[in-house]
C-alpha cells in the first residue's frame, strides 16, 4: 500500500493537507542557515514521519518531547495538541494510478482516556483491536509474531537505532526469537509458533532459575540420604507403636491429629514455594533497578565536545542510549513484578489456612495430652510424627527438583521441536535471501558502485541477518544511503514474490548522503513502485534536484507544520 495522504484538522477545521506521490517527496525547509537566522530546525519536517508513527499505533510523544531528554518539551504543541481536538489522518492506497483501488483510512488524536480516537474505515477500535485490524488490513496475517509495530518500524526511521541500523531497527532489549519472527515474516516464511518460542524461553529460564535456588537449600544427595535415615527411624518407631494397645478413641484422635499435621506440612511448602517464588521476583527486580544508569551530563558534554572534532554523529549518542535503556529496564520491572500481586494474595491465603490448621492441631495435641494412653506410647506417636513431618518436608523438596526438572526438560523439548520445524525452513529461508540479493546488490551497486549483500546466520537460539560487502566499513553517508538501498530493495523484492508490505519509505537525517547519490535514489525512485519520503533542509538539496518537482510540503520558522 501507499501513502496517499496525511491531514491535520484541529476543531473541523483542516490544518495541513499533505498529497504524497510515487517516487521522490521532499518535505522541504527553507529556512536558511547562517549565523544570523536560526538553523532551520523545530519547524515540523520530520514531525509529518512521526505523524505517520501515530497512526500506526506510536504514542506520540516524541512529537512533542525531545527524544532524548524527556524532560524538555515544546510545550506548545504539547497544549495544541492535547488541548484541542486535533485529528491525525492518514490514507493509504493500494494503487495510486487506479482510483478505485482499496483504500484504508486511519484517524488518531491526542485526547485520552474516553476522548481518544483508534479509527480505522470509520470504525473505532482499542488499542489490540486496533492493531490487529491494521496488521490484517494491510500485512494480510493475523500472526501473533511479530507484532504489527515491528513490522512497520523499517518504514519510518525517525529515530536513532533505525538511522544507524539497517536491519536491527527495535529496540535494543529485543530477542533474538523476536527478530527471527520478524525476518521470516519480512520473506514471506510465515510462522504462527514464533511467540510460543518466545514465550517458553522466559518459563525455562525462569524455571532455571527456582531449581537453582532449590538445589541451593538442599541437595539431591543429601535429600536421598536423610530420607534414607528418616525411614528406618520410622520403620523402627512404627514397630514400636505397634506393640500397644489403644482404645479407639485414642487412635482416631491420633489420626486426625497426623492428618492435620501433614496439612500442616502441605501449606508450609506450598508457602516456602510461594516465598522463593515472591524473593526470586524482588531479586530480579533489584538488579533490573542496578542496571538504571546515571551519568555526569556535565563531563559527558565536555568529553563529547572533544570527541565531535573527530565524530560529529557522536553529539549525545551515550546519553540516549541511557535514556533508552533506562525506559527499557522500567518496561522490564513491570514485565517481572507483573506476578507480584498474585504471589502476595496466595501467600496472604495460605497463611491464613496455616494458623487454622495450627489451632486445629494444638486442640488434638491438648487432647491427647490428657488421655489415659501410656506415656511411652504417647513419646512414641510424638516421635514419630515428628518423622513424618521431616519425612514430608524432604519428599516435598525432591518432588519441586523433580517436578522442575521435568518442566524444563518439557519445555527444552518444545522449543526444540520448534527449532526443528524452522530448520525444516532453511531452504527455503536462504532461497529467499538469495532472491532478495539481486534486489540490494544492484541498488547498492548503482548508489556507489559496490555490491552489499545480505546473509542468515543461526546461533544456538535463532536465526539472524547481517549485512557485508565487498568493500570494508561504512562511513555515516554511506550506511545511510545502505538503508536506503536496503528499504527500496526490499519493496522490489515484495513486489515480485507477491509479499504485502508498505510502499512508503521515510528516512530522516539524509543530508549526511552524499549529493550525488541522493541525486541517483531520485532517478530511482521514478522508475520504481515506491515512495521515498525524506525531511531536507533546502541548503541541502542537490543542485540537480528541482526542488519544486519533487516538494510535496515546503515549511519555514514563518511557515510551521501545525501553523502556531
Amino acid at each position: 500500500m501507499f501513502l496517499k495522504n496525511l491531514t491535520i484538522e484541529c476543531d473541523g477545521h483542516i490544518i495541513r493537507n499533505i498529497p504524497f506521490k510515487k517516487g521522490l517527496n521532499l518535505i522541504v525547509d527553507t529556512t536558511v542557515s547562517s549565523e544570523n537566522k536560526e538553523s532551520g530546525n523545530n519547524v515540523g519536517k520530520t514531525t509529518v514521519l512521526r505523524l505517520v508513527d501515530f497512526c500506526f499505533n506510536g504514542d506520540g510523544k516524541n512529537i512533542y518531547s525531545d527524544t532524548e531528554f524527556k524532560e524538555k518539551r515544546n510545550t506548545t504543541v504539547e497544549q495544541f495538541l492535547t488541548q484541542n481536538n486535533v485529528i491525525v489522518t492518514i490514507t493509504l492506497k493500494q494503487d495510486l494510478d487506479d482510483e478505485h483501488s482499496e483504500e484504508v483510512v486511519i484517524r488518531r488524536n491526542f485526547l485520552k482516556r474516553s476522548e481518544k480516537i483508534f479509527e480505522v474505515n470509520g470504525e473505532s477500535y482499542k488499542v489490540p483491536e486496533y492493531d490487529k485490524v491494521l496488521k490484517e488490513l494491510i500485512f494480510n496475517t493475523d500472526v501473533d509474531k511479530p507484532t504489527f509495530r515491528q513490522i512497520i518500524a523499517r518504514n519510518i526511521r525517525d529515530e536513532k537505532n533505525k538511522l544507524v541500523n539497517t536491519i536491527q531497527v527495535l529496540h535494543p532489549t529485543t530477542t533474538f526469537e523476536e527478530y527471527e519472527a520478524l525476518f521470516f515474516f519480512w520473506f514471506g516464511i510465515e510462522t504462527d509458533v514464533a511467540g510460543k518460542k518466545q514465550k517458553l524461553q522466559e518459563q525455562r529460564k525462569a524455571e532455571e532459575k527456582f531449581l537453582t535456588r532449590l538445589k541451593k537449600q538442599l541437595s539431591e544427595s543429601e535429600i536421598q540420604q536423610a530420607l534414607a535415615v528418616i525411614n528406618r527411624d520410622i520403620q523402627t518407631l512404627t514397630r514400636l507403636k505397634d506393640d500397644y494397645i489403644i482404645d479407639d478413641d485414642y487412635q482416631d484422635d491420633l489420626n486426625a491429629i497426623n492428618a492435620i499435621k501433614s496439612t500442616i506440612s502441605s501449606i508450609a511448602s506450598a508457602i516456602d514455594k510461594l516465598a522463593l517464588r515472591k524473593e526470586i521476583i524482588e531479586d530480579s527486580k533489584r538488579e533490573l533497578e542496578k542496571g538504571h544508569v546515571s551519568i555526569d551530563n556535565d563531563r559527558l558534554r565536555e568529553i563529547y565536545a572533544t570527541a565531535e572534532v573527530y565524530l560529529p554523529e557522536m553529539h549525545k549518542r551515550f546519553e540516549d542510549l541511557v535514556a533508552f535503556h533506562n525506559r527499557m529496564q522500567n518496561q522490564k520491572i513491570a514485565f517481572v513484578t507483573e506476578e507480584l500481586p498474585a504471589v502476595d494474595a496466595a501467600l496472604k491465603i495460605e497463611n491464613t489456612n496455616l494458623n487454622k490448621a495450627i489451632k486445629e492441631e494444638r486442640r488434638l495435641s491438648e487432647k491427647l495430652r490428657k488421655s489415659t494412653a501410656n506415656d511411652e506410647y504417647n513419646r512414641i506417636v510424638k516421635e514419630l510424627t515428628r518423622m513424618h513431618e521431616q519425612k514430608g518436608h524432604y519428599e516435598n523438596q525432591a518432588l519441586q527438583i523433580s517436578q522442575a526438572r521435568e518442566k524444563i526438560a518439557r519445555l527444552k523439548s518444545e522449543i526444540e521441536g520448534i527449532n526443528n520445524g524452522l530448520s525444516s525452513k532453511d531452504d527455503d529461508f536462504k532461497a529467499q535471501v538469495e532472491e532478495f540479493n539481486k534486489y540490494f546488490t544492484t541498488l547498492s551497486e548503482a548508489l556507489y558502485d559496490e555490491k552489499f549483500f545480505l546473509y542468515a546466520e543461526k546461533n544456538d537460539r535463532a536465526y539472524q541477518l547481517k549485512i557485508s560487502s565487498i568493500d570494508g566499513n561504512l562511513g555515516t553517508g554511506k550506511k545511510k544511503g545502505q538503508i536506503a538501498a536496503f528499504d527500496l530493495a526490499y519493496i522490489q523484492y515484495c513486489d515480485a514474490n507477491d509479499i504485502p508490505c508498505l510502499h512508503f519509505l521515510m528516512q530522516d537525517q539524509t543530508e549526511n548522503i552524499h549529493d550525488n547519490q541522493i541525486t541517483t535514489l531520485a532517478a530511482l525512485t521514478e522508475t520504481m513502485h515506491v515512495q521515498y519520503i525524506i525531511p531536507i533542509l533546502r541548503d541541502k538539496v542537490p543542485d540537480s534536484i528541482n526542488i519544486s518537482d519533487y516538494a510535496v510540503l515546503v515549511l519555514s520558522q514563518d511557515d510551521k507544520l501545525f501553523k502556531i
